[in-house]
């Protein structure tokens, strides 16, 4: 008897911390680190402060779990979307632009996650929590360079490895300047691409060059 009622109690604990912690990160997006509270959480959750407390010591706890499940579920995502075996029936050029158009909407769909979460790791730094949070974002960027890389034979760079890593790095740095990075880029209006469409046709044009394959033009 004990357990047929220990069953639904624990099957509702489980419900009310998923109901916690999609809380969390969408109060973490929409109010950044500063205004993400616990009474906050708990009212977008609908429980009470005293029940996140019960499940979590302080909001940096929160957020630590948080995060980690964002970036886990981040890479889960990428191995099922795409897979060495599917990379290898697209052409190069074109999976290139397909990683770069997803990436670009995906960083200004989450502009206001992302950058929170930037912030919070970084945050963190000498941490544990920081070490898993850093191990599992190059864990996702090492798989997407082997994505990359079973197109090798195409890459006319003399290190196919150090060069996909490099465009990769070059891409994400610059899509977080434009992007995540907090500040004012009127002075700059000349030289950035007018659109995202521009963005992306210049971003695939400098991956692939750096990459050694000319001569591609990119929809849009």
């Amino acid at each position: 008897m004990a357990k047929k009622t220990l069953a639904p109690q624990q099957a509702r604990s489980r419900e009310s911390t998923r109901k916690l912690l999609k809380a969390a990160a969408e109060v973490l997006g929409q109010h950044g680190v500063e205004g993400t509270t616990i009474p906050r959480i708990a009212q977008h959750a609908g429980l009470t402060p005293g029940a996140v407390y019960r499940r979590f010591p302080d909001k940096d706890a929160l957020l630590e779990t948080v995060i980690i499940g964002i970036l886990e579920r981040q890479d889960e995502r990428l191995r099922i979307a795409l897979t060495p075996a599917m990379a290898r029936q697209i052409p190069l050029p074109v999976f290139v632009e397909h990683v770069i158009a997803s990436m670009l909407v995906s960083y200004r769909a989450n502009a206001r996650l992302l950058r929170a979460l930037r912030q919070f790791v970084q945050g963190r730094d000498h941490t544990l929590f920081c070490k898993k949070a850093v191990r599992l974002e190059m864990r996702t960027f090492q798989y997407l360079v082997e994505l990359f890389l079973v197109h090798r034979k195409e890459v006319k760079h003399p290190d196919p490895q150090m060069a996909v890593s490099f465009a990769l790095m070059m891409l994400t740095s610059t899509l977080i300047e434009l992007i995540l990075v907090d500040h004012d880029l009127k002075n700059w209006q000349t030289v950035i691409p007018k659109d995202d469409q521009s963005l992306k046709r210049e971003l695939v044009r400098s991956f692939l060059s750096y990459l050694g394959i000319e001569q591609y033009r990119a929809e849009g």
